[in-house]
């Protein structure tokens, strides 16, 4: 046994490094409750752009593969290069930690997710994680594993005006304890809320795993409420 101690024994964790190495000081947890944080965290970010007043529809998608796909009609997240981290604003959101537009006065005034660990979190713990932003006529697409980008970011024309983001991933096997099978009813009764305490946003949600539903079609469910808090209160009662 040695007592040496000394700079070699001293660990630096770089970059998204060190939520791999204790995913649950970030989670909560390796089982089924931090699986399905990492989708709340996506979510989160739409209802942000819908809180900040422009986004009206949210996406989820459960696909076939084990992915998730969360898909918004906001402005999209921006592409352009970070002035501190001479990434695009999209890797940075990405790949830094407690990066993003919530915790200055000049991103979202209001946020829902404000508590949350971040999407570069939910990039960090999956296998692949694939984001498109349409955003200024151009669609911009990058894909990630294990938190670190494989692909550039590309940009290709698109012909209409259209805005959002959408972002794809697939829970790393590696970090969770159980499977990486998202429960329906679990994720189905968070959006509903969310849906409720953010009136006039409408959230799609989708279950693609047909062979898991032994149907030849998807189940899909929609969540909008006029009333917002009002409708949840007769709701629950």
């Amino acid at each position: 046994m040695t007592s040496s101690y000394s700079a070699a024994q001293i660990q630096v964790l770089e970059g998204l490094e060190p939520v791999r190495k204790r995913p649950g000081m970030y989670i909560g947890s390796t089982g089924p409750r931090g699986l399905h944080h990492l989708v709340y965290e996506v979510v989160d970010n739409s209802i942000d752009e819908a809180l900040a007043g422009y986004c009206t529809h949210v996406e989820v998608d459960l696909n076939s593969d084990g992915s998730v796909t969360v898909v918004d009609d906001g402005r999209g997240i921006p592409t352009d290069i970070h002035p501190q981290t001479g990434k695009s604003a999209l890797e940075t959101v990405l790949t830094v930690l407690h990066a993003g537009g919530k915790f200055g006065s000049g991103g979202y005034k209001v946020s829902g997710g404000l508590h949350g660990v971040g999407v570069s979190v939910v990039n960090a713990l999956s296998e692949w994680i694939e984001v498109t932003v349409w955003r200024d006529k151009k669609v911009h697409i990058q894909r990630y594993e294990r938190g670190i980008p494989v692909t550039e970011l590309i940009a290709k024309p698109y012909k209409e005006n259209r805005t959002g983001t959408s972002v794809t991933f697939k829970p790393d096997p590696q970090i969770f304890t159980t499977d990486t099978e998202f429960d329906y009813t679990t994720l189905a009764s968070r959006l509903r809320e969310l849906a409720y305490l953010n009136a006039g946003v409408r959230i799609t949600f989708s279950d693609n795993r047909l062979e898991l539903l032994k149907s030849d079609t998807p189940k899909v469910e929609t969540y909008e409420y006029k009333g917002g808090i009002r409708e949840y209160i007769t709701y629950m009662n």
